[in-house]
């Protein structure tokens, strides 16, 4: 570890910086865009001598003139509002010296380094590992007429020394440089040159053994540092957990005190769902009506789809599918030869291709705000990767949808791809232990009972945007329809179907994989079964009842709750754990959310906007009843502490707003308002009806 950076000179707090309201708007990189028609922003601030000269220096400035300097430097970009959370990032930035960001993917964080970089005296350094990234964020930079420059292994010598020159010179603002260089013996005096105010470190996360991209390169970053004491430093991660971001402070070498802002994971424009397929036929259909709600038809001009391959040869065969249908789609992974790459890469950014079918070596840099829809043909290594891959969706802020889709090999494969790592040496059984568990976090996520935004921003330690149900995701919406199995058995029935579950596990433990466990349960005559004469046993068929898709689903929470494990290599076997055989045991209680009884069946593809609620437009008087509706079921779910989707949806308002019941059996015409629904909340609807009828 290094030892903690003093902190850089002083600057003026920010108690007169009044942050602008930026509303809805287009996003480009990250940032919002100065509303059409609007006035130009003074020229004298956008002029870049001014805005590198002494007067606008944030060390001389008081908090007034800085917040005109901020505002000046943002008008430099061409836009008219800081995204939220943007401009505390920069002032914090500014006045403490050190600070760890961390946003999702497409927050803004690169205006959180470039902004305080216009403003500072000298080159700032920022260090990326992503060529295309840097490559765009500088030609973008040129467009602005921002000096800037990047350094990779992908410039000629000729062009590699004509930038070193110019850095030398001090003729930039920013120069962007992969965690690479800092190997190459003649780069680091010339590091000890610059004149550098600020380093800003692009996903940092990659800096933590724990996390979940861990790169060995980024261990060098905290040794660069120690070059530039009096610089402030940015820390800049789309996905970080608690754990990993005191990681991240620590190999930095930053005071342990350092500024943590966490924002904007709250992505309520996305229809987050997961599918669960027995079949290649089944998966194909899930993504097709996806591409058809988001995009409508290939050439339509919708916009553009990621899809995610757990392999390279999926992700072939999953293009040239797509491409049989008609879609201008490509392949991207990293078995291709770095020109096909580029092209691929070009190809999406451009707007040529419609979908990209790739590996997860594709999208960090991407810059699409179009993308509508991001699919996972099979779930990734972590909750981290997967916020990160389908927050590429749905930039603009306008509705998209993630699918993730499951299928019964998912767990044994990604085992075997943990224990196997070809990336590197054999890992330990600690590093294997603790990238099943992130796994598995992902499986709770995908397997869980609650809104799956609120999931993702609690496990991001984002309580503060919580949205106590985001009424868009399929949790929501299927709770919302009072779907769920634990609702058709009680605490006891529910303790008894999972203790028979873990009791197939035992007889099988160390011996088979989940499905002989599963043909065990439903009493299915499997030659692994005879051989063993597990069918002659009292557990054969003592869950016949239910499907084998419904057993598989069971034993995959099992799994997620720490009942049942996985171990052997490439074809792993089940065993239950201490904790699985004391709940087999009666030992401790068994709290599990059971899987639905039956799952909801494939739509026609819808040509209205993606994961929106079909309704009627309503009437002004009906438009006035709706909103008072509103209000009551917010007072009823504040009342009784549940999510307002709980008492009804909104459909079910505008439904109640229509009709204007007066009765129960009227108001059970709503969509969603059953007996039990009318019951409860009945009696507060109608008299909200009536309070506006009469």
């Amino acid at each position: 570890m290094e030892s903690p950076r003093p902190k850089p000179p002083h600057t003026p707090a920010f108690s007169g910086a009044t942050a602008v309201s930026p509303g809805p708007a287009p996003e480009s990189r990250g940032l919002v865009h100065a509303a059409p028609g609007s006035d130009p922003p003074n020229p004298d601030l956008l002029n870049p001598d001014a805005l590198n000269s002494d007067t606008l220096s944030p060390d001389a400035l008081s908090p007034d003139a800085l917040a005109v300097s901020l505002d000046a430097a943002l008008s430099r970009f061409g836009l008219s509002a800081y995204r939220p959370g943007q401009r505390e990032s920069i002032e914090r930035l500014l006045d403490e010296g050190q600070v760890l960001l961390v946003a999702p993917t497409g927050g803004g964080k690169s205006l959180s380094y470039q902004v305080p970089a216009l403003l500072l005296e000298g080159t700032s350094l920022v260090i990326s590992p992503l060529v295309s990234l840097m490559h765009d964020q500088v030609s973008a930079l040129d467009a602005l007429g921002i000096p800037a420059t990047f350094l990779a292994s992908t410039l000629s010598p000729g062009e590699m020394r004509e930038r070193l020159k110019g850095l030398a010179a001090g003729r930039y603002k920013l120069v962007y440089v992969a965690p690479e260089r800092f190997s190459v013996p003649d780069f680091a005096p010339l590091l000890a040159k610059l004149d550098c105010p600020l380093v800003a470190i692009d996903e940092a996360h990659c800096i933590s053994e724990w996390g979940h991209d861990f790169r060995p390169e980024y261990l060098q970053i905290g040794r660069v540092l120690a070059h530039f004491p009096k610089a402030r430093v940015l820390a800049c991660t789309a996905t970080a957990t608690p754990v990993v971001r005191d990681e991240i402070i620590e190999r930095l070498g930053l005071p342990p005190e350092t500024r943590q802002l966490i924002h904007g994971f709250a992505r309520p424009n996305l229809a987050l769902r997961v599918k669960e397929v027995s079949s290649q036929a089944q998966r194909s259909g899930w993504v097709d009506d996806v591409l058809a709600e988001t995009l409508e038809s290939p050439g339509s001009g919708r916009g553009a789809s990621i899809i995610y391959s757990p392999t390279r040869r999926a992700a072939e065969k999953e293009a040239q599918r797509l491409e049989a249908r008609g879609w201008r789609a490509g392949v991207y992974h990293a078995g291709l030869e770095p020109q096909a790459r580029e092209r691929a890469h070009q190809a999406f950014s451009g707007g040529e291709l419609e979908v990209v079918v790739a590996t997860n070596a594709f999208g960090m840099g991407i810059d699409r705000a179009d993308v509508r829809a991001v699919i996972h043909l099979a779930p990734p290594g972590s909750l981290e990767a997967y916020y990160q891959e389908v927050g590429r969706a749905g930039r603009d802020g306008e509705d998209a949808v993630g699918l993730m889709i499951l299928s019964p090999g998912d767990m044994p494969r990604r085992r075997h791809l943990i224990e196997s790592d070809n990336a590197g040496p054999t890992p330990s059984p600690e590093a294997v232990q603790h990238k099943w568990g992130l796994f598995l976090e992902l499986m709770r996520f995908a397997e869980g009972g609650s809104c799956r935004h609120d999931a993702v921003l609690r496990y991001f330690g984002d309580e503060a945007e919580t949205l106590a149900g985001c009424g868009r995701c399929d949790v929501c919406r299927h709770l919302a329809a009072g779907g769920d199995a634990s609702q058709d058995f009680d605490e006891e029935g529910v303790t008894l179907i999972v203790r028979k579950a873990l009791s197939g596990v035992a007889r099988i433990h160390g011996h088979y994989g989940l499905s002989a466990a599963v043909a065990l349960l439903r009493g299915t005559s499997d030659d692994r079964l005879i051989r063993q004469g597990l069918n002659q046993t009292t557990t054969f068929g003592v869950l016949a009842e239910f499907s084998e898709d419904w057993l598989t689903r069971l034993l995959r929470r099992c799994v997620t709750a720490g009942w049942v494990d996985f171990f052997g290599g490439d074809r792993p076997v089940v065993a239950l754990t201490e904790d699985g055989i004391a709940a087999m045991k009666a030992e401790r209680p068994v709290r599990l959310l059971l899987p639905p009884l039956k799952e909801p069946a494939r739509r026609s593809p819808s040509r209205a906007r993606p994961a929106a609620a079909p309704h009627v437009d309503l009437t002004l008087p009906e438009t006035a009843l709706f909103e008072a509706l509103r209000a009551h079921r917010m007072e009823i779910a504040r009342r009784d502490g549940v999510p307002p989707y709980v008492v009804a949806s909104d459909r079910a308002l505008r439904d109640v707003a229509r009709l204007g019941p007066t009765d129960f059996e009227t108001l059970q015409l709503a969509n969603g308002i059953g007996p039990s629904k009318a019951e409860r909340y009945g009696e507060g609807l109608l008299a909200v009806v009536r309070e506006h009828i009469t």
